[in-house]
């Protein structure tokens, strides 16, 4: 049975979020539901962690309790998103299955009393969440309340990795599906080096604690291994669903949050994508950081509206300083958001906890109950989303696209890189906040991707790159595209093994340049870029240089100083119909700006003028465009458009202003310009 429809059967835009009335008493119960009608609640999500409580013991069930909760809800308006309780498997489970545990690296068998610890690769555990799966939607299919289905918790938080003899077993199993021989696999993962030539799949072992760095292309196959073996866990649950409900069936995400789960192949998989995002406290622009998981969340999805599963209302309870948000913030939050494709914006959790490891996590309602500022907020919030209903199915459209691929990640983290100082999250941040600043909106889209309708694609972060996507992209610039690659892009196939011909050769046609050697930099190191405009501007780099070979390129930047003094650092490269421009340094946000400028020129996308301060992005409807605006600053910002303010009501009059640390939603006719950023 396929689900009815992608989308959940509610009207509007959806808010609530994770429900857990299994920690409160009965009568609490009803003061929940009388406060989720005033916040403007309409739909929560029940039963995540009930796996105790659903079945008490193997094959004895008490749905007595859900049974009234999903009344109680549906008598009030509230919509459900049932959970399947997968992530916690009871203690009884783990007392008749202890070989179900996960194993670590270093042989530690990991215990009961956390979550997410059982083994993906156990029979037993994969049985067990198929019944568990089926007799919830046997009994609850056809239930008003129920609208969407949410399958487990966060995917690889915070197990991913099993080295159990089971999912030992189970790796020796994929590796033959994989290559079918020996010697196929001998060949990818170059196992002549150090003598780790296989002559027997029982001698194939997992990369588990070793004397040194283990095998990289293995690893990197064992990072695919364990991906596939998360998905075929949620397969078998989202199908056992299937067999009694038609509901869109999903399971949380955590984009650039969680980082061994491949969200390209995931998103094929649920009827609707949904996805958990916290702030990093650390980062003072950690609101730069949520634009590009709720870009990469959209661009996963495929454009479509999405679902916000789960943020916080203030601070979280896991990182080493867990800061609170200031007024106002968790608005400005949860409507950058929905700026960017979210038809749904939820919380974890509706009411916080009293005992657990997270009873210091922020919650709708606080520890300080509905007397608090965080409750206000809550309700105005439930207002705002009411008011903009009518952005509910509008797209986010984009003329830039920024590769994204987890297998180059997965890749690029391993050992015995050059140096550590080059990573892909860095790189990606940096990038996209150089665009983030200027304006531009962007999707996230992979390599292999028809890339053919973006004006230009960025390449932050692309160390692995197939024979395949690398043709991709060549082809993408001689068709007329602009494209922008960053240093350590183009190095290694999908074995990790150095491409035939060098450093960067798949690329070679594209950008006219190919690397005769990496010059990485000493800690605390900094060198000097020299534009070759004519206007003497210089910006400052560190941590990597390279000696590059021109096969075409011209030289728009030189070193000034390092290892690469006098050599270039800055090339661009007219292929066909397109342009390839080449990055050899680390350049700040400052230097990858004016860089960014030049490009801009080549691609014909033209930055929004805006303040620094304001986040503007454009949603687009089938009769209205909606520009929704976000004031991380201060100071009152202005910005040019024509409409009605769907939070206030007011008339813009041609020039929105949005006072320090407000937000907008103005409803304009179509076409209104360019998107914003």
């Amino acid at each position: 049975m396929t689900a009815a429809a992608s989308w959940p059967r509610i009207e509007g835009l959806a808010y609530g979020g994770d429900y857990n009335p299994e920690q409160w008493s009965r009568a609490t119960w009803d003061e929940d539901v009388l406060l989720m009608r005033e916040a403007g609640v309409n739909l929560v999500s029940v039963g995540i962690f009930s796996w105790a409580l659903l079945e008490p013991k193997e094959g004895l069930y008490d749905f007595a309790w859900m049974d009234e909760l999903l009344d109680l809800l549906h008598a009030n308006g509230i919509a459900v998103d049932l959970g399947t309780p997968s992530v916690s498997p009871p203690a009884w489970f783990f007392h008749a299955y202890p070989e179900s545990r996960v194993v670590t690296k270093d042989g530690t068998v990991m215990g009961f009393g956390s979550r997410g610890m059982a083994s993906h690769a156990s029979p037993e555990y994969r049985e067990a969440i198929a019944r568990m799966a089926g007799e919830l939607a046997r009994r609850y299919g056809n239930h008003p309340a129920v609208v969407m289905w949410h399958v487990h918790n966060e995917y690889g938080v915070p197990v991913g990795e099993d080295f159990s003899p089971r999912a030992v077993a189970s790796w020796r199993g994929w590796l033959q599906r994989r290559y079918s021989t020996l010697e196929a696999l001998n060949s990818a993962w170059g196992t002549a080096f150090w003598g780790q030539h296989y002559d027997d799949w029982e001698h194939v072992v997992a990369p588990a604690a070793t004397p040194t760095t283990v095998n990289p292309a293995m690893k990197l196959d064992w990072a695919r291994f364990t991906d596939d073996q998360l998905r075929e866990c949620f397969v078998i649950e989202r199908d056992a669903i299937r067999e009694h409900a038609s509901q869109p069936v999903t399971t949380n995400f955590m984009a650039h949050q969680s980082w061994n789960v491949d969200l390209w192949k995931w998103a094929q998989l649920v009827d609707v994508v949904s996805d958990d995002h916290y702030l990093w406290a650390p980062d003072p622009d950690a609101h730069v950081l949520l634009s590009l998981a709720a870009d990469l969340t959209r661009s996963v999805a495929g454009g479509k509206p999405w679902i916000l599963m789960e943020h916080s209302t203030s601070a979280v309870n896991w990182q080493g300083h867990n800061v609170a948000k200031r007024a106002g913030e968790m608005r400005r939050n949860s409507l950058t958001h929905l700026a960017r494709g979210a038809d749904a914006v939820m919380f974890f959790q509706w009411r916080a906890s009293r005992s657990g490891a997270e009873k210091f996590h922020s919650a709708m309602i606080p520890h300080a109950g509905t007397n608090s500022r965080l409750w206000r907020e809550v309700v105005e919030l439930g207002g705002h989303l009411k008011d903009a209903a009518e952005v509910r199915g509008s797209v986010v459209r984009a003329d830039v696209a920024v590769l994204y691929d987890w297998e180059s990640l997965w890749a690029q983290d391993l050992e015995w890189r050059p140096s550590d100082d080059v990573q892909f999250r860095e790189r990606m941040r940096a990038y996209y906040e150089g665009l983030w600043r200027d304006g531009v909106t962007v999707d996230f889209a992979h390599p292999t991707h028809d890339l053919s309708r973006y004006k230009l694609v960025v390449a932050p972060a692309s160390y692995l790159l197939t024979a395949e996507a690398a043709a991709n992209l060549t082809a993408y610039v001689a068709g007329g595209g602009t494209l922008l690659v960053n240093f350590f892009s183009g190095i290694v196939d999908e074995h990790d093994a150095v491409h035939a011909g060098g450093f960067g050769a798949p690329l070679k046609d594209a950008l006219g340049v190919t690397v005769e050697e990496f010059l990485p930099m000493r800690p605390g190191d900094t060198a000097a870029v020299r534009f070759t405009d004519g206007h003497a501007r210089e910006v400052p780099a560190d941590v990597w240089q390279e000696d590059l070979i021109l096969a075409g390129a011209e030289v728009k930047a030189e070193y000034v100083s390092g290892p690469a003094a006098g050599k270039p650092a800055i090339t661009r490269h007219t292929h066909g119909q397109g342009v390839g421009w080449y990055v050899s340094t680390r350049l700040d946000v400052a230097g990858l700006r004016s860089v960014l400028e030049a490009v801009y020129a080549d691609a014909g996308v033209s930055p929004v003028a805006r303040p620094d301060t304001l986040e503007v992005v454009t949603r687009h409807g089938a009769h209205h465009d909606f520009v929704v605006a976000i004031n991380h600053g201060d100071d009152a910002a202005r910005y040019p458009v024509a409409g009605l303010d769907l939070l206030t009501g007011d008339e813009t009059n041609g020039e929105l202003e949005v006072q320090g640390g407000g937000v907008a939603v103005v409803r304009t006719a179509r076409d209104t310009g360019g998107d914003g950023g």
